[in-house]
């Protein structure tokens, strides 16, 4: 329990650190440290793992083991078109939990999820997927986190 609040609180500082120290409010530094973070800490946690199968395989990890060990929850809902892209839905983010709805506070939505996007994206990229991560947030605290692969 007492990680679960330091990591909360962790997440606050770094987004308060990084948006008080640039003024453009470019989210890019936050997306920036959860991609480094992600990049790393898929690495030990695949280090006794075998090779994913495929790219199913490896977004079924993503969204089951990856995000318990992250948010001690697995996703709501995985989709995907077969073509390269996802839809992770998590219905109660745990980043956007303890902010009250409204329309008001939606517009800081993104300030809350760009850690997590660079999260995955690092994670994918570790696993030899590179991709866009991008989230969508309609209603708090639910979010959806679309992931395109990028095939070249």
């Amino acid at each position: 329990m007492s990680e679960e609040i330091l990591f909360d609180c962790l997440h606050a500082e770094i987004v308060n650190y990084c948006l008080d120290s640039n003024k453009e409010h470019d989210l890019a530094t936050l997306e920036y440290i959860g991609f480094t973070t992600g990049y790393r800490l898929i690495e030990r946690l695949t280090r006794e793992v075998p090779r994913f199968k495929d790219e199913l395989d490896t977004m079924k990890f993503i969204c089951t083991d990856f995000w318990t060990l992250i948010y001690k929850k697995q996703v709501d809902n995985l989709r995907t078109n077969n073509h390269g892209m996802y839809v992770v839905q998590d219905m109660a983010f745990r980043f956007l939990t303890r902010i009250s709805p409204g329309t008001k506070q939606l517009e800081h939505a993104p300030k809350f999820v760009a850690f997590t996007c660079g999260l995955v994206r690092g994670a994918l990229s570790n696993l030899g997927i590179n991709s866009t991560v991008t989230a969508e947030v309609q209603s708090i605290p639910a979010c959806k986190f679309h992931i395109e692969v990028n095939r070249n």
